[in-house]
């Protein structure tokens, strides 16, 4: 059957899953502003009348907005169609591969085509199992191409939630289902002050392994280059200033404010209760990094809003966290009045 299934999605390799898409709007001079300021990118490549666009940028050009992309072709929807109906009905975005083949400029306006570049053989993760599908974008000025961007998702049938079959309920059945469901939800509330659900767990790699390690001990790590003391963050393997890969360890006194926050509405998650707010701190060390703000109302948040940094430990379990580990996180919470300058 898993034999049967992957060739009928192999055969949707080379077709297309987008055509002639073209981007919203031209590479423009507020667009890369913002993102320079969001990522705290101080190169002065961005700036000035000679200015070129961040090459991180590239799918900020061709990306469709709320609305998405009117373009997208049938094979990409038959594909997805066909997944779901074996059973892999969710879907997450696991990773993305970019080339730069030449840099844009304000006034560029860029055009799109995708296709489907790989689906892979039935895999088991630990959110469950399904087919990664690959789409390769190629994207071009003028009819040059510019970059191309790889997109990697996952598409599954989520661990422990596979349909089972079962008999018709009676009402009085019904009635006692939803009286002993009402006691356990109770009981849990009554253990923690509200219900537990599982955190998604962070991806560790060799890059960003000393971060987190740094946050089970309750220490938030800073990379400094060393060679030019430049501070960054999220951790990355060479300092984005100089180039140098050498590199040690700031802790941070986990003082800052909040630069900038979205109120999450939609969609929802199991493990946040919307709405909720998701801030961009900027550190007393001058970088940021993006987190929860707690014990504060969502509507009560505001930019320039005194911070202060606070280890919390959630509960393991479910797709996100196998084997009940507990997890730390960072988050932030308002600064006490007498901690306040």
């Amino acid at each position: 059957m898993d034999d049967e299934l992957h060739a009928r999605l192999k055969a949707y390799e080379g077709r297309p899953a987008a055509v002639a898409g073209v981007g919203r709007d031209p590479v423009n001079a507020p667009m890369i502003r913002h993102w320079c300021e969001a990522m705290g990118d101080r190169n002065p490549a961005y700036t000035g009348p000679d200015a070129i666009a961040p090459p991180t940028m590239l799918q900020a050009w061709i990306m469709g907005g709320l609305g998405g992309h009117g373009g997208r072709a049938h094979a990409y929807n038959e594909l997805l169609s066909l997944l779901d109906e074996a059973g892999c009905t969710s879907i997450v975005a696991t990773d993305c591969e970019q080339e730069y083949a030449q840099a844009l400029r304000p006034g560029d306006e860029v055009a799109f085509d995708t296709v489907i570049e790989s689906v892979s053989p039935r895999k088991t993760t630990k959110l469950g199992t399904g087919h990664f599908v690959t789409t390769r974008t190629d994207v071009r000025v003028g009819g040059t191409v510019v970059g191309t961007h790889r997109f990697r998702v996952l598409k599954y049938a989520p661990s422990g939630r596979g349909p089972e079959p079962r008999r018709a309920e009676s009402s009085e059945e019904k009635r006692e289902g939803n009286s002993e469901e009402k006691r356990d939800g109770k009981a849990a509330e009554a253990r923690d002050g509200k219900a537990s659900r599982a955190r998604p767990r962070p991806v560790v790699n060799r890059d960003n392994a000393g971060f987190w390690e740094g946050v089970r001990r309750g220490r938030l790590l800073v990379q400094r280059c060393t060679a030019c003391d430049t501070l960054r963050f999220p951790w990355l393997p060479g300092c984005n200033a100089c180039g140098s890969e050498q590199w040690d360890t700031v802790r941070a006194t986990g003082d800052g404010t909040v630069f900038s926050y979205v109120v999450m509405h939609h969609p929802s998650f199991p493990a946040f209760d919307p709405p909720y707010a998701v801030v961009l701190v900027e550190l007393a060390e001058g970088v940021r990094m993006v987190s929860n703000v707690v014990d504060v109302p969502y509507d009560k948040v505001r930019i320039g809003m005194p911070v202060e940094l606070e280890f919390r430990t959630y509960g393991g379990g479910g797709e996100a966290g196998e084997g009940g580990e507990e997890l730390v996180l960072p988050v932030f919470r308002p600064r006490s009045a007498e901690a306040a300058p």
